[in-house]
């Protein structure tokens, strides 16, 4: 039977919502009229739809293949396709974007206002449910999500070049978290914090202000199954990670969830890398929907984010799925990392 605990409640009544926390920053942004706000209220809407799903996936017939691929070739989970459908649907509603790019989607969609304009300021790329192979598996999943601004001018269609900006110049990313409880940790460039869903009552709580990744770390996050394919500088600085010696060896940690492993790091200390192989030349991560919002919370958050030799977010994106090798997590722990991809790199010349 459970008891209700009333100085449990109050302490949370305590705590800042999102909502009150949203309009508290808004002043952080000087030019600010309230459509970043939207949309991360809009994010927040949408997560909580999908975690009602996520959280009755045993008893209803959402788990399993959906019977199609994705642009990557992908096999397309059931939640997949929902969670996609919801975050759209939902942000084109709100009339606050004016393009919407989706790692399920081929192409990106141009949003059109009810004034059958084109005057909204903010472009949305996201990965709407990262992991989803874990589903029917029990094991958490996530949402990840990037916001820029558009470059092209205000009331015409929003094309490819608003879509292919490097990672610096998000102006909000984050990621929902799926687990024992849901998470939603976000940045706008001025921290890192995150917030738990009570889903009593259906409220984002601040519950970790101010994220931070330690500079060093004890656990390394990597598919050792595929250690056969990686590169010559991974396999060197796996056996780094595995040598006894100081405060190694480390500890193996591996989800194969993104979400999953980067808030586990951020939250305990570590590096994550998901490199090239010669079964996936280019990297499989994508550096739009992926890489870059991850990437933006980990520097905020004080850590790392590379492919290995540079920062992940000065890379200039060329096409819509383009995929990256990333290596990220805690500073010192990542920049060791780099120091083996280039010692390796130089040993062939």
């Amino acid at each position: 039977m459970y008891l209700f605990n009333y100085n449990d409640f109050a302490m949370e009544e305590r705590n800042k919502t999102l909502g009150e926390f949203i309009i508290e920053k808004q002043k952080d942004h000087q030019y600010s009229s309230g459509e970043l706000s939207k949309i991360i209220n809009s994010i927040r809407l949408a997560a909580k739809v999908v975690n009602y799903k996520v959280n009755k996936a045993g008893l209803v017939d959402i788990i399993g293949a959906a019977g199609e691929q994705n642009i990557q070739g992908e096999d397309q989970q059931k939640l997949d396709v929902y969670a996609n459908e919801v975050f759209i649907q939902t942000l084109i509603n709100r009339e606050i974007v004016c393009g919407i790019a989706s790692e399920e989607n081929d192409d990106f969609i141009t949003v059109e206002g009810l004034d059958s304009g084109h005057n909204n300021k903010y472009v949305v790329l996201m990965d709407p449910l990262d992991g989803s192979s874990n589903i029917d598996v029990n094991v958490s999943v996530g949402t990840i999500f990037s916001v820029y601004k558009r470059i092209t001018p205000i009331g015409t269609p929003v094309t490819l070049e608003d879509f292919l900006q490097p990672g610096t110049a998000q102006v909000a990313a984050g990621y929902v978290i799926y687990g024992t409880s849901t998470m939603l940790v976000y940045t706008t460039g001025h921290g890192v914090n995150g917030f738990t869903l009570n889903p009593a009552i259906g409220t984002f709580y601040l519950s970790h202000p101010n994220m931070k990744f330690r500079e060093d770390g004890n656990i390394y996050s990597i598919n050792e199954g595929n250690y056969i394919h990686f590169p010559q500088g991974v396999k060197d600085y796996i056996k780094y990670c595995q040598t006894e010696e100081g405060d190694r060896p480390y500890t193996s940690r591996y989800i194969g969830s993104l979400v999953s492993d980067i808030h586990r790091n951020m939250i305990k200390g570590g590096i994550y890398i998901y490199p090239t192989s010669s079964k996936a030349q280019k990297g499989k991560l994508r550096l739009l929907y992926e890489c870059n919002p991850v990437a933006f919370v980990v520097e905020q958050a004080g850590g790392k984010a590379s492919d290995g030799f540079g920062r992940i977010m000065e890379i200039q994106p060329t096409e819509l799925h383009q995929r990256v090798p990333f290596f990220c997590g805690s500073l010192n722990m990542v920049e060791k990392a780099e120091d083996f991809m280039m010692k390796a790199k130089l040993s062939k010349y």
